[in-house]
């Protein structure tokens, strides 16, 4: 290869580039390169730390870039190295709904387990498509629900890496063995094994998520209307009748809308009041929760809501307690100050 001038994919020398324009052609890959590895980790934070490590990679060897193939494809690589490397002997990320059955609203409810335990949120900004064909974007969000990222990480790391690229990015096989450095058969073996994985998960039982309409619209002006006001009625008719409410970074769940309102008027009793500021998350609508705050007056941050949505009603409601570091991810205020005309 010694007599090939190095190009990035454009037919342009990567040596006759400047530093402010290989910034820029690496930077255009960022969303995508985040939402796969969110998909590959689990993690939000993971996932910017893993682009960010794929990046200064990129930047250090864009010189010795030989063109082989597009540049896209070179992040890629890198990008899954630096995910196999992040993976490399730790545990997998999980959902509460993973690890024990559904608990009842009597039940104690037990340690904060560390984050690096859960599946976490991500915002939509930071891993989907603004446009593009409608298809595509559709599959990107049913690929970033919280169910599927977490089906994923029950796969081995190189499996995950072959799904994602196949069914997703859909890579042909002989372009992800070319990035994973493997041959077609094997690429073609481990995503059977990953098909058959996923199959016999919980996410084979969902629905597909839908683009908001107006009937969601609906659904979550009246579950917003009804969780302010902390009427409870109504805000379990909205529920289906396998709802299921969870709150990492604590284990306990609860199933169904008898024991999530014995929750609320129990040991969530605290939420009465609250205030709800939309957000979308993992393709699917969600919330910044404010609980009143007794001392200062106004809201004090609470959860993040991912709510999951399916037939005209609520399926999943995701409360995730980690508020020190998903507001700021998800851009939301570090408290509400009280509304004009409240005490």
């Amino acid at each position: 290869m010694s007599g090939v001038v190095p190009t990035d994919g454009a037919g342009v020398s990567a040596a006759t580039r400047g530093p402010d324009e290989v910034e820029l052609r690496l930077e255009q890959h960022r969303r995508e390169l985040t939402g796969y590895c969110y998909r590959m980790l689990g993690s939000a934070f993971d996932a910017e730390d893993a682009v960010q490590e794929t990046m200064v990679r990129a930047w250090k060897a864009y010189d010795r870039f030989e063109g082989r193939s597009a540049l896209r494809s070179w992040l890629y690589r890198i990008a899954t190295n630096v995910c196999l490397d992040m993976l490399g002997g730790k545990e997998r990320r999980t959902r509460p709904m993973d690890l024990s059955s559904p608990s009842t609203a009597a039940s104690p409810l037990g340690p904060a387990l560390p984050e690096v335990t859960w599946v976490e949120p991500v915002p939509d900004g930071r891993v989907l498509p603004t446009d593009g064909d409608p298809a595509e974007v559709a599959v990107a969000r049913e690929s970033v629900r919280l169910a599927f990222v977490a089906a994923l990480q029950h796969l081995a790391p190189r499996q995950r890496a072959v799904l994602i690229l196949r069914e997703v990015l859909a890579w042909k096989a002989s372009e992800v063995a070319e990035l994973l450095d493997t041959t077609v058969a094997s690429v073609n073996s481990a995503l059977q094994r990953a098909r058959a994985t996923i199959a016999s998960s919980d996410i084979a039982d969902t629905d597909p998520a839908r683009p908001m309409d107006e009937e969601q619209r609906a659904l979550l002006a009246r579950y917003v209307d009804a969780f302010e006001r902390y009427d409870l009625d109504s805000l379990t008719s909205l529920l289906h009748e396998d709802a299921t409410l969870s709150m990492p970074p604590f284990e306990l769940w609860l199933r169904g809308p008898a024991d999530i309102r014995a929750w609320l008027v129990g040991p969530g009793i605290g939420c009465r009041g609250s205030r709800l500021v939309p957000v979308t998350a993992n393709g699917s609508p969600a919330f910044g929760q404010y609980r009143p705050d007794p001392v200062e007056g106004g809201h004090e941050p609470w959860a993040l809501q991912v709510i999951e949505v399916s037939d005209g009603r609520i399926t999943g409601w995701n409360s995730f307690l980690d508020t020190a570091r998903l507001f700021p991810l998800f851009g939301l205020p570090a408290r509400l100050e009280a509304q004009p005309g409240t005490s």
